[in-house]
């Protein structure tokens, strides 16, 4: 089962909302329905899941619906029809009681801006949503120092918030909804006040807590390059209603619509796009059986000049070149360890294609990919990058 669920979520702001809903349903743009009815339609009938453990990013330009749809998800504002279910609870149903046991228990919220108490001390605003759940004040200060300690501020407790900077008082931010220890952290434009550089180290700093922690996040951003740097999968949002979900690699090479297609089309393709996505599969030497003539036969056959050598569980060896194993055939030898090249270059999967690009252009053969075992899944080509870079579709050989 989804950690969370949203079925047919709908909003609608104004004094007229079961008008609206009729108008949706026939088919009426969210600008047809302002002007006959002077309602806003902020969310229209969104449906989607986002499993547990997973960065899930919605986003799109303002006025899109993406803040709207957040707050929608721990009920700060009450959906006009649909259901969000979360753990199989259904939070529209739900009654103030069992909300509130929601949010202290099972969500916690990061937003844009900072919302620290400036007459607290840091470890005491960490330390606030622990006073809601009722903790004592000893468990209380230990989990708000843990909390401190993950973001990089231990240390820092005993300040208040107007002694540290902006970068540091969004960790203050996100240490009070890691110090409440929720499956879920909803984070609403968390990092789009700080500067360029501050933003992009707190995305890492997400991504490495993410890694130990494995919460379930969904994260608001109107920035792609965001957007595609932490999502597992992302939304993207026009006009209240979703045009799009999938991952970063999907949404780059199969737009829905003019619209996603315009959203991405200045990307840099190279930042996104991992080894897995552009590799072929690999013709491969076992060194075990497989000697010089055998090399040679299946060089000429695909038309290359090296081969990958492996052994039988196809963990590299590394590379021999045509014309060394030639000399090998020409002198009667087999021993094709004699001519094997082990210093060769290597990647993971989830080695990103700007990373390869030196390596590429600076060696004449493929790159290989490997798992973390290192035994060899694919080879990365030249050809491949560069389509991928142009903008072509590429397909990996199966």
């Amino acid at each position: 089962m989804a950690k969370i669920e949203v079925e047919n979520l709908t909003k609608v702001f104004g004094k007229r909302p079961n008008r609206a809903i009729n108008l949706l349903e026939q088919g009426k743009s969210k600008d047809e329905i302002l002007k006959e009815t002077g309602c806003t339609v902020g969310v229209n009938r969104t449906n989607f899941s986002v499993e547990a453990g997973e960065i899930f990013v919605i986003m799109g330009l303002s006025g899109s619906g993406k803040s709207t749809l957040v707050r929608l998800l721990n009920r700060l504002i009450d959906p006009t029809e649909g259901s969000v279910w979360v753990d199989g609870d259904d939070l529209a149903r739900m009654d103030d009681k069992g909300l509130r046991k929601v949010r202290r228990e099972k969500m916690s919220m990061v937003f844009q801006q900072f919302g620290l108490f400036p007459f607290r001390t840091i470890l005491d605003n960490v330390a606030y949503g622990l006073e809601i759940q009722g903790l004592e004040d000893q468990d209380k200060k230990k989990k708000a120092e843990d909390a401190l300690q993950l973001v990089g501020l231990g240390g820092y407790g005993n300040m208040y918030p107007d002694e540290l900077s902006g970068g540091m008082q969004q960790r203050v931010g996100l240490a009070r909804a890691l110090a409440a220890d929720t499956d879920i952290l909803l984070m609403d434009e968390a990092f789009s006040a700080l500067d360029p550089l501050i933003r992009k180290e707190m995305q890492d700093e997400l991504l490495e807590l993410q890694e130990r922690m494995q919460k379930t996040i969904v994260f608001i951003t109107h920035d792609l390059d965001e957007a595609l740097r932490l999502g597992d999968r992302i939304t993207i949002m026009k006009d209240g209603r979703i045009v799009q979900i999938g991952t970063p690699e999907d949404i780059l090479q199969h737009p829905a619509d003019d619209y996603v297609a315009q959203f991405v089309e200045d990307v840099d393709r190279s930042k996104v796009f991992t080894a897995e996505a552009v590799m072929k599969r690999p013709e491969t030497l076992t060194i075990d059986k497989d000697g010089p003539r055998v090399a040679l036969q299946r060089m000429k056959k695909e038309g290359i000049s090296s081969l990958y050598v492996t052994n039988k569980d196809r963990t590299l060896l590394g590379i021999v070149h045509a014309d060394e194993v030639s000399e090998l055939v020409e002198q009667g030898s087999e021993d094709m360890r004699s001519v094997l090249h082990e210093n060769v270059p290597a990647v993971q999967k989830d080695t990103v294609v700007k990373e390869m690009i030196e390596l590429l252009t600076y060696k004449n053969t493929p790159v290989a990919v490997v798992d973390e075992d290192n035994r060899l899944v694919g080879i990365v080509v030249r050809g491949s990058v560069m389509a991928l870079l142009s903008g072509k579709e590429v397909e990996a050989v199966e």
